[in-house]
């Protein structure tokens, strides 16, 4: 990995600026089913230790002392063996070479560490040092850490990681059947133009919780490489919608801008990703985080909904007309009256689309108040 590999660009580690963008493409790299795991767990097995460091370049070229020069082709098998000499070894960026091995680390003493054992804080402070992540075998421990950027991560058995994986997705399949509830109940309620401050954030706080469990299992995935391939599809099938949904709620409901308080739908995102797992929890925090003040009163009183979130469950309706629409008549309700004539004034809605948009809406009008009285 070059130096601006590290930075965000596209490389072994994948293009996600930041630690965390790191650490998971790191995990990725060190997941079952992979080569370096597998050299891995037989260093592991083989009871000697190691320490491994992810990527080379002229930094990390200064701090190696002693050892040999290699340029040979990364197996498994020759990283066990190689990690029974007394020192480290250095692998290319794209994890294809073994190119020193042998070697003893020698970092900057004064980068500030709590790792106590003689190779885990050199893996340490090596990995903030360089900025390539740095693998440690612990002998004694019989654990494999992975340090990335000041962070640490005991990568551990499928079997764990696989338990709390499907603990985790049975809580997403709970929390998305309430969502599933809660969003029906918003539909039917702006079909009736009866929804309140309250009802928009109860749905905005559900999308929040479900897709941050699902960001949770998403981490398993990383972590189980090929052994997570079935929770992988599982997860991709709970979720599909919810991202877009939650973006078509804000667009929706976020207020018009006014002296005291203005609040566009990107702000509106990051301050729902902002809070806390606690702060989740308040109705009144959520709707803050939307845009509206959060007292009691505000709660309840009524707001109307732009037309994103329906006009988006109309069949075959591209993004830019739905803009379009929503510009023109200025709200769901007003929508819901256009006759095919009204529709067909905005422009890029000819006679086809305009009949089409109009039978749509009628339907979801339909199916929405049937759900919620049946």
């Amino acid at each position: 990995m070059a130096a601006n590999d590290r930075a965000g660009a596209p490389g072994k580690y994948g293009g996600s600026a930041g630690s965390d963008g790191l650490m998971r493409a790191s995990l990725s790299a060190v997941a079952p089913g992979t080569s370096m795991r597998d050299g891995l767990e037989r260093v592991l097995r083989g009871n000697t230790g190691g320490l491994i460091v992810l990527g080379f370049d002229k930094t990390v070229e200064a701090m190696c002392t002693g050892g040999f020069v290699l340029d040979v082709e990364f197996t498994a098998t020759r990283l066990r063996e190689l990690c029974k000499l007394d020192g480290g070894i250095v692998i290319s960026s794209d994890l294809s070479k073994i190119l020193r091995a042998g070697v003893q680390f020698v970092p900057d003493a004064t980068i500030p560490t709590e790792e106590t054992g003689t190779r885990h804080r050199t893996a340490d402070r090596v990995s903030k040092q360089v900025g390539f992540p740095v693998v440690s075998v612990s002998q004694s421990m019989r654990l494999i850490a992975l340090y990335v950027e000041g962070q640490r991560r005991v990568l551990e058995d499928s079997a764990a990681i696989l338990s709390r994986a499907n603990q985790a997705l049975a809580t997403l399949e709970r929390y998305k059947l309430r969502l599933d509830e809660v969003a029906g109940t918003l539909s039917a309620l702006e079909i009736e133009d009866l929804v309140t401050v309250r009802d928009v954030s109860a749905v905005a706080q559900r999308l929040e919780m479900v897709r941050r469990i699902a960001t949770e299992i998403a981490e398993y995935v990383v972590e189980l490489g090929t052994d997570g391939r079935l929770l992988a599809l599982q997860l991709d099938e709970l979720i599909a919608g919810v991202e877009p949904e939650r973006e078509l709620v804000v667009r929706d409901y976020v207020p018009e801008p006014t002296a005291k308080r203005s609040r566009t739908v990107d702000e509106a995102l990051s301050e729902l990703d902002a809070l806390s797992h606690a702060e989740l929890l308040e109705l009144p925090t959520v709707a803050r985080a939307l845009g509206y003040t959060g007292s009691p009163e505000a709660l309840d009183s009524a707001v109307s909904p732009r037309g994103f979130r329906l006009l988006a469950k109309v069949p075959r309706l591209p993004g830019a007309i739905i803009d379009r629409l929503v510009e023109h008549f200025g709200g769901l309700q007003k929508l819901l009256a256009a006759s095919v004539d009204d529709l067909q004034t905005v422009d890029g809605v000819g006679e086809a689309r305009a009949r089409s948009v109009r039978e749509g809406l009628s339907r979801l009008a339909e199916s929405s108040i049937l759900e919620r009285y049946v």
